[in-house]
């Protein structure tokens, strides 16, 4: 069973940059297609970014591009998300999850393994 942990979350000012990780404690990621997922307070979970298995190719939600950038270190089986101007509607908890898909897409049914959530917050 895949388990992720996400990690890097907080408190941040409008314009400041966070680096989200995602590291598996047990099985390699290298196989798995990646994506990060947010949930804001009273709002349906969205997909914001993805990273395919296969060929590495990245995908991300029209309100992030430009400042959010997926990667992956799969010598260190992390996944990152670096946050860059960040504003407040980027406040979430944001998921990191893993399938088994070779395409790069932001659908939740596609991917069966979460982790926890990790708190971002963007607040003067």
């Amino acid at each position: 069973q895949l388990q992720l942990v996400e990690s890097g979350g907080g408190l941040v000012q409008p314009g400041g940059s966070l680096r989200l990780s995602c590291a598996s404690s047990g099985l390699t990621l290298d196989y798995y297609t990646i994506g990060w997922f947010r949930q804001a307070p009273g709002k349906e979970r969205e997909g914001v970014s993805c990273i395919s298995s296969s060929d590495g190719s990245t995908y991300y939600e029209d309100s992030v591009k430009g400042r959010f950038t997926i990667s992956r270190d799969n010598a260190k089986n992390t996944v990152y998300l670096q946050m860059n101007s960040l504003k407040p509607e980027d406040t979430a908890v944001y998921y990191c999850a893993a399938g088994q898909l070779r395409l790069c897409v932001l659908r939740e049914v596609k991917y069966n393994s979460w982790g926890q959530g990790t708190q971002v917050t963007v607040s003067s």
